[in-house]
Formats: structure tokens, C-alpha cells, sequence
């Protein structure tokens, strides 16, 4: 064990963030840490590297253990390039470096004893530089840069003249470069283009150290790590397994409790029943029963009810069917300057495709959706819509919304037809509720304002909707949803993601924007991955070799893996025809037998009323015989009112047992 959070405690002035957190991570073991937007994952990395102090807890680093950070905006300032800035890492290896240097030039012009004494100096300082792998810095600080996304043409950059993601880079390229023995990692694949993300998957499934990483990249996850750390409800839960297996493992352990409480309350319910249906039947005996079964009913600890998640409820559904074909992109060209994003592209989308568009950041991608809702020109090549087709545009920088509008007039003004009762529900139903509705746009975060944007993408009832990066800013299980509402839309979809989970949940085809061509993919993600070495051989002139996106097998097997044995599992339990029509029997057989109990428990209470009436009369007990009969009668009434209370309870206590 590396790491151990014990029992710790977070608020915020009146606000609880973290409740008894705890959880602990090996030695090389790589580990999530999930949650909503605002569940306090950063905040307990911040607790983990002592940048806030928990309220109460310990945080426990094992003896001689070394941690590195990456905040999810790192900003570097420094005149120095970009591989001078990387080699700060190493400035202990490049010092001992100038040293070795050094002796070598003095030994030239020394002899006897001092040299011997220099020479035994080099050796010892040999040795150090081996060890710290020295001879091998400059093809691993090049190597991280190339993997980050960097070209050697960007390596004499000065850093100052960076972007903010650029800086992040650098900022995580460094991080990676130290190789602390614990990384805490904050949503380390911003800003990463695929094949990016996908150098970094494969260096930190071989890093020589622990992980925790907080990302919302659900592929990313699947493929690194081992161990789920979710933090809901200000709680800690820990889950073994990739991603999939959490989602798997979650949604299994919540069904459980969710039965758990439904049977209990059952439970309750029909314990409270049999208490009623004893005290009715007014007997002392029943009555004792009744308080037994009371007293044990108050023993019961009650379960909580599972917390249902506040979550978007929406359908995607067109006003009119398009024709078959949709769309025609002919022989499209655009350039920016001197900087060509693509020339005489072509596609078609036919009606009913979920199409997705990848490739690395600045080749284009967004442009060409762009140049398909009219709101940039290309150079060259043009557009023709299909027959009835409608678009519906989601720009993931928003600009259709206006900032100084309400939530309320933004609909409003958008659908004049629609009510305000109408307006309020379709706002409730994206998770804004109450004086909610009356917030400025400007005013939320970039979650709220994509769901803003969802709700008027819903509202538009499109045949044809056109989504730029539609999962940014959405929470995981809001990722999950839409995911849901667009493999359901009897539509067309063509959209811009870089997220692959999402990608590969809800592409039918892929188009990879690489190098200035459109590579075709008819499948998922899995099936480009798959595909992509042996396509670009063929259309870019590239060896298999230098294609492969990432070493080894493909990275969903796992996942795949979990999920058909999951789906192996099929009941054997159940009933035939004939058995079932045996068990239907017997239930009106035991359901008739109780009804006969209580009429005759009725009856000869009844009776033994009527027999205490007659007890008191004087003409009864002052006639010995007829005395002595009417209280043999009552005994026996009495006795077989007590084993029909018996039969009653265990008949009661079968029927509940079958309902479980």
C-alpha cells in the first residue's frame, strides 16, 4: 500500500463535500476516482497532495514515496523552449552529465595519485549516470514530447508563446517525465488529440508506479485502470474492475438494495396486517400474538429507500421523415491562409446513419460541419440536402444562445407556441427547476448551457441533427442518456466527437479526417481501431507498422469480455406450462384456506360470546348440567380457535414468503 485515505472530512463553510472518505491504493495499482460535476474529486486530490487540508482524516504517503500532481489547468511560465523546459526535469542527470564532462577534460592534465583519485571519481559517477538512465534522457524527453502530441518542429518553441492546453501538456509531459511513484492525474486527456490519449494509455499501463486518475473519459478509464473510487453523496465507494465493470457492479449493487428495501417494506406491511387482522379477531392469545409480532416489527432496522439521481429525461424524435438520401458533400476544399485543412473531400450520409467524424485537433473537423449549416463558406466543392431534410444544429460553443436571455425567454423567444406550463416542464425535464428558469445564460456553467442546448435541439424536432462535440461538459451519466436518446432517434445523426466510449456507444460509420482526406469506417470505434492500420496503408501510402494506434489487442476486449459473460447468464429457474398452472392452484387453494379459517375463527368467536352470555344468566348457572356442558363446549371452542390462529399465521407467513 502506497496511499491510504482514512475517515476524511471536507466542507465548505455550511457545505459538506467529503463524508468519511476512505479507500487506499497499492503499489502500481491504477485507480478512478468518479463522480458528478461537484462531488469533490479535485478537492480530494488537493486534500491527497496537502494544497487543502482535510477537516478531520489522515492521509497516509508509505515511507520514501514520491507524488506528482497535474491540476486540470496548469498553467507554465517560461522563456524557455519547449525541450529546454522538459529538461529541467533531468537537470540533476544533466548536471551530473557536465561533470563526467568535466573530470574527462582534467584528466588529461593530471597523473599519479590525483589521477587515480579522479578515475575512481568517474567510475562512481558512471555508475550514477547509468543508473539514473542518463545515456537514454534525450530520447525519453523527445519521446513523451512526440507522444504528447509535439513534432520536433514545436520542440525550440518559447513556452510563453504556448496555448493554455499546449501549457497543460507541457505541465503533464514534465509530470510524466519525473516518474513519482504516485501520480494523481486531473483529467489528464484535455486537450489531447486520439492518438494522444492513446500513446498516454499505453505509458500509464506500463508506468513503474501507482495512478489515480479523475477523467470523464470512459474509454480512457476502461483501458487503465483497475479500481473505481466513486465519491456520491459526499461518500466514498470502491469498486474493482475497469470502468465497465464499475457501471456493471454499480447498477447490480443498486438493484440489490433497491429489492431489498421494496421487500422489506413488503415485509412491513404485511406483518402490519397480520398485527391488525390478531387484534381484530379480539382474543387475549391473539392480542398477545398481535404485541409479540409488534414488538419484533419495531426491532426491524428500517432501510433507507436507494437515492434516485436527479437525471435528464428527453426524446429526439423528427416532425417529418426525410428521403433516403440526406446529405452530399461534393469535392469540398477549405483553407485558412497558408494552412490547408482538406482538399476535394466527398461523402454521403444516407437516412437513418449515425455518422461520426474524428481526427487529430485543427484538421478540420468542426469546419466541415460548419460549411454544412451554412455558417462557414468553402473554398470549394458544395452541399446538397437531401429531400424534406430539416437540421438541428448543436454548436459546442453555443453561440446560438443568447447570454443576456433567461433560461425561460431563450425557449420562449425560440418556440412562441409554446405555454409557459409547457416551457417550465421541457426546462424541468434538462434539470432546471424553480426560480432556476430565471437565471441568465451567461450565468451558467458550461454543463447547464449544453443542456440548454439539448432542450432546444429536442424542441426542433429535426430529422437531421448536427452535434459538435455534443458530451462536453456532461456529467457521466448524462453522457450515458444521451447515448440512450440517440441510439433511439429514428433520424440522422452526423457529429464531431473526440470522446470514444461515446463514440463507440452510437457510431454506425466513421469518417477519420487524416491528413486531408476522408477515411471511411463502416462500424464503431472498436472497428476502427481494428481497421485502421491496414485502411491507411492503403489510401495513405502507410506501413501496418507505423499505424498501430496502440500495441497489444484491442482495448474494449476487456470490457466486451465482462459484458458477455454478464449476458451468458440466463435463468434456468423457469416454470413450465404445467408447473406453473400447479403453482396457480395452489396459491387459490391456500388464499380459499384462509378465507374458510377466518370464517370459522369468526364463527366460533361468535360462538364462545354467545356462550359467555349464557354463563351469566341465573337459570344457566344454577342448572349443574347444563353448566358443566356449556364450559366443556367453550374449552373446546377455545381450543380449536387456538390452532386455527396457528393455521392462519403459517398460511399468512407462506403467502408473504411466495409474494418475496
Amino acid at each position: 500500500m502506497v496511499l491510504s485515505c482514512n475517515n476524511i472530512y471536507k466542507s465548505f463553510g455550511t457545505s459538506e463535500i467529503l463524508n468519511a472518505v476512505s479507500f487506499h491504493i497499492n503499489d502500481r495499482e491504477k485507480a478512478a476516482i468518479v463522480g458528478i460535476n461537484g462531488a469533490g474529486k479535485s478537492t480530494l486530490l488537493k486534500i491527497i497532495i496537502g494544497e487543502l487540508s482535510a477537516d478531520s482524516g489522515d492521509v497516509i504517503i508509505s515511507k520514501g514515496s514520491t507524488m506528482g500532481y497535474l491540476a486540470q489547468h496548469q498553467d507554465v511560465s517560461s522563456m524557455n523552449t519547449i525541450y529546454e523546459e522538459m529538461c529541467t526535469v533531468k537537470q540533476e542527470v544533466i548536471d551530473l552529465n557536465n561533470r563526467i564532462r568535466e573530470l574527462e577534460l582534467a584528466m588529461k592534465h593530471v597523473q599519479g595519485e590525483e589521477l587515480d583519485q579522479m578515475l575512481k571519481t568517474y567510475t562512481r559517477l558512471n555508475h550514477e549516470f547509468e543508473m539514473q538512465n542518463g545515456y537514454a534522457y534525450e530520447s525519453e524527453v523527445a519521446g513523451i514530447l512526440k507522444g504528447l502530441g509535439f513534432s520536433e518542429e514545436d520542440f525550440d518553441k518559447k513556452v510563453d508563446t504556448l496555448s493554455g492546453g499546449q501549457k497543460t501538456r507541457i505541465s503533464l509531459g514534465k509530470l510524466l517525465l519525473s516518474r513519482p511513484d504516485i501520480l494523481l492525474l486531473d483529467e489528464p486527456t484535455n486537450h489531447l488529440d486520439l492518438i494522444s490519449i492513446a500513446w498516454l494509455e499505453t505509458f500509464l499501463i506500463n508506468y513503474n508506479g501507482a495512478v489515480v486518475v479523475v477523467a470523464h473519459d470512459r474509454y480512457f478509464l476502461d483501458k487503465v485502470v483497475t479500481k473505481v473510487i466513486e465519491i456520491d453523496q459526499r461518500k466514498a465507494q470502491t469498486f474493482l474492475g475497469n470502468y465497465s465493470d464499475y457501471v456493471y457492479k454499480k447498477s447490480m449493487k443498486k438493484n440489490a438494495q433497491l429489492k431489498a428495501y421494496i421487500n422489506q417494506q413488503r415485509e412491513i406491511k404485511h406483518q402490519e396486517e397480520v398485527i391488525a387482522k390478531l387484534r381484530s379477531f379480539n382474543r387475549e392469545k391473539s392480542i398477545k400474538r398481535a404485541e409479540s409480532r409488534e414488538k419484533m416489527l419495531n426491532k426491524i432496522e428500517r432501510l433507507e429507500k436507494p437515492r434516485e439521481n436527479s437525471q435528464m429525461h428527453f426524446t429526439l424524435e423528427p416532425r417529418v421523415v426525410s428521403g433516403n438520401d440526406v446529405i452530399s458533400a461534393i469535392e469540398l476544399s477549405k483553407s485558412y491562409g497558408n494552412l490547408n485543412l482538406f482538399t476535394d473531400i466527398s461523402f454521403e450520409i444516407k437516412r437513418g446513419e449515425r455518422v461520426a467524424i474524428i481526427g487529430n485537433n485543427g484538421t478540420g473537423k468542426t469546419t466541415i460541419l460548419k460549411i454544412i449549416t451554412d455558417s462557414v463558406k468553402a473554398d470549394a466543392g458544395e452541399i446538397k440536402l437531401g429531400t424534406k431534410v430539416h437540421i438541428g444544429y448543436y454548436d459546442q460553443e453555443m453561440q446560438e444562445l443568447n447570454p443576456e436571455k433567461t433560461l425561460f425567454d431563450e425557449l420562449q423567444d425560440t418556440y412562441p407556441y409554446l405555454d409557459n406550463t409547457a416551457i417550465r416542464n421541457i426546462l424541468a425535464a434538462f434539470l432546471f427547476t424553480e426560480d432556476d428558469v430565471f437565471k441568465q445564460i451567461k450565468d451558467l456553467s458550461g454543463g447547464e448551457r449544453g443542456r440548454v442546448s439539448l432542450a432546444k435541439l429536442m424542441l426542433s424536432e429535426a430529422n437531421f441533427l448536427i452535434l459538435d462535440e455534443p458530451t462536453n461538459h456532461l456529467d457521466m451519466e448524462s453522457k450515458e442518456i444521451l447515448e440512450n436518446v440517440l441510439n433511439s432517434y429514428s433520424g440522422t445523426i452526423l457529429y464531431v466527437s473526440h470522446d470514444r466510449y461515446f463514440i463507440n456507444k452510437t457510431a454506425t460509420r466513421i469518417l477519420d479526417l487524416t491528413e486531408g482526406k476522408l477515411l471511411n469506417y463502416i462500424g464503431n470505434y472498436d472497428y476502427y481501431i481494428e481497421k485502421k492500420p491496414e485502411v491507411e496503408a492503403a489510401y495513405l501510402g502507410k506501413s501496418l507498422d507505423e499505424n498501430k494506434v496502440t500495441p497489444g489487442s484491442n482495448p474494449w476486449s476487456l470490457s466486451n469480455s465482462t459484458s458477455s459473460k454478464k449476458s451468458e447468464t440466463i435463468s434456468n429457474n423457469k416454470l413450465s406450462w404445467q408447473q406453473q398452472k400447479e403453482e396457480q392452484a395452489r396459491i387459490r387453494k391456500r388464499k380459499n384456506d384462509l378465507k374458510k379459517i377466518e370464517e370459522e375463527i369468526h364463527s366460533l368467536e361468535t360462538r364462545n360470546d354467545e356462550i359467555d352470555a349464557l354463563l351469566i344468566q341465573e337459570e344457566i348457572f344454577t342448572d349443574a348440567p347444563k353448566l358443566m356442558e356449556l364450559h366443556t363446549e367453550k374449552k373446546q371452542v377455545e381450543e380449536r380457535l387456538e390452532e386455527l390462529l396457528e393455521q392462519w399465521e403459517e398460511l399468512a407467513e407462506e403467502e408473504q414468503d411466495f409474494a418475496l
